[in-house]
């Protein structure tokens, strides 16, 4: 384009800038409202999102292949100038603007959950998109890289987010140092920290069952970041009348000192530590620093303090070594303090012996008595009879989606969506190859941060699929190659047009999926 056109557009341009900026904010919307989702989902935080994105690949699903496609024939169009390029861009964007629209019609497009975090950061990116384009616009050429602009979303909301980090940052720090200052001034109170690779959210959903008639109080599901926890104890602490007794709170840690740092806030006297694996491996560097971090908790225990944990694990009961306290451990295998006897899961759950007491608990997977037990192990310790604890254990109920058992149209569905981790997935394994069923398919999605470990992970449960499950579908393909090296034959790849599971079989689901998913893999009504 010569210097004379481009002049000419520059003039002709000054009335429809307005007009393409509209076009172009909307145009933007959809890519920014994914990856929007996707970063909070992972918390706001650039380790996870970044070892999702070294995993996962989802630019493609956020940008979309159709804007890949109208990008590419807008640059090829431009390169030919054929057409002018004030209809050219604007044909563009309209195009663009066209596909949001259908995304939101279908009710597609995916969409965050509009926390004061979520709303200030998209509002912020959708502002940097104005400037942007009104920039773009009265700049000789770089007007030719504004239907560029809706494919560069993650870039804008990185940086809104980067903008935003220092009043966020205080933001946290403010909320945590009330936290921390309500929790010293109630020193009466009873902490009690759980965390663990797996099974913590379980443990305190039992644990927090068992002591609510004396007036427990726990941390909401999967509720487990400094953050939360800070909120929550806020609230708790500062507008009910009378502090309760207990608190229970779930800790959780993607990295070193974030365990510690809830310590520091809710100064816990007992810690229970559920299990040690390679869940978020990746994010820690190795299973021995992941296990370093879990150890926070029993190192920040105090003198008077006790700390309880599961000796089936092994990495888990080297913690003991940490410990300043008494330690209590629990287990299935022998050398421990507490010990399940006569284990057995029947059509209502599970059922076990612990000393001369029978418990018997509406959770399936032979996998939670090491749960269940950390939960009696710390109600004992608090002065419970085993008589009134197992009554109220008989009542308990399983997390939503978390290892929940129903019967759905003739097939018996395992549903452990709300995450995932290998040990989940071996015990969903193990629970299927126990059910009397000819057919049984395993419904897997993507298991998350494990790192150097992915691939071995991927192979050993294949391995162990291989002679359980007739059906294997992966709803992500990442993993699914290593998986069927262990499996040993070819596995499926869903899609809206895979066959349903036939009436009467096992439908083990693992890993987050959406309800649809699922809902198509079961026979029709």
């Amino acid at each position: 384009m010569g210097a004379g056109s481009k002049n000419r557009y520059a003039r002709a341009m000054n009335p429809w800038i307005p007009f393409l900026t509209g076009l172009t904010l909307v145009a933007s919307l959809s890519p920014l409202l994914t990856f929007a989702r996707l970063w909070q989902i992972k918390e706001w935080r650039l380790d996870r999102l970044r070892e999702h994105m070294r995993h996962e690949g989802c630019l493609r699903a956020i940008i979309g292949l159709p804007r890949t496609i109208l990008f590419i024939t807008y640059a090829v169009v431009l390169v030919s100038n054929r057409v002018g390029i004030f209809l050219l861009i604007a044909a563009t964007l309209t195009a663009f603007v066209v596909l949001t629209i259908i995304q939101f019609a279908l009710k597609k497009q995916h969409m965050p959950v509009w926390t004061g975090k979520a709303a200030i950061v998209v509002g912020m990116a959708l502002a940097i998109n104005a400037i942007a384009a009104t920039t773009l616009q009265t700049t000789a050429t770089l007007h030719l890289f504004l239907p560029l602009l809706p494919l560069l979303q993650p870039i804008v909301l990185a940086g809104t987010l980067a903008l935003f980090w220092p009043v966020d940052t205080g933001m946290k720090q403010r909320i945590m140092r009330r936290a921390a200052a309500l929790r010293a001034a109630h020193p009466e109170l009873t902490v009690i920290g759980i965390t663990g690779s797996a099974g913590k959210t379980t443990t305190k959903e039992l644990l927090a069952h068992i002591l609510q008639p004396i007036g427990a109080k726990a941390t909401p599901v999967h509720m487990n970041t400094e953050i939360g926890v800070a909120r929550w104890m806020i609230s708790l602490l500062t507008y009910t009348a009378e502090p309760p007794p207990l608190l229970i709170v779930e800790m959780g840690a993607y990295r070193t000192g974030e365990i510690d740092a809830l310590c520091r806030i809710t100064k816990p006297s007992i810690g229970v530590v559920t299990f040690v694996g390679k869940q978020h491996v990746a994010l820690f560097g190795s299973q021995e620093a992941l296990c370093k971090a879990k150890g926070e908790l029993v190192r920040a225990l105090p003198a008077h303090g006790h700390a309880f944990l599961n000796a089936d694990s092994a990495m888990c009961a080297k913690l003991a070594n940490d410990a300043a306290c008494t330690v209590v451990t629990v287990g299935t295998g022998g050398n421990a303090d507490r010990e399940a006897f006569d284990i057995e899961e029947t059509i209502n759950g599970i059922r076990f012996r612990d000393h001369e007491t029978v418990y018997e608990v509406p959770l399936h997977g032979t996998h939670n008595v090491t749960n269940i037990l950390l939960a009696i192990a710390v109600a004992r310790h608090l002065g419970l009879q085993p008589k009134h604890i197992a009554q109220r254990l008989h009542t308990a109920q399983a997390p939503t989606h978390t290892f929940c058992i129903e019967e759905r149209r003739g097939v018996t569905v395992l549903d452990d969506t709300h995450n995932a981790s290998p040990t989940s997935a071996e015990a969903a394994i193990a629970w299927a190859e126990q059910q009397q069923a000819d057919k049984r398919t395993l419904l897997l999605s993507g298991l998350i941060e494990l790192g150097a470990e992915r691939s071995s992970v991927y192979m050993q449960l294949g391995s162990l699929a291989a002679n359980v499950f007739q059906r294997v579908i992966f709803v992500n393909p990442n993993g699914k190659e290593d998986f069927e090296k262990g499996y040993g034959a070819p596995i499926e790849q869903w899609s809206k047009r895979i066959p349903p599971v036939a009436g009467g079989s096992i439908l083990a689901c693992v890993g987050r999926m959406n309800a649809g998913t699922i809902e198509q893999m079961l026979p029709p009504a």
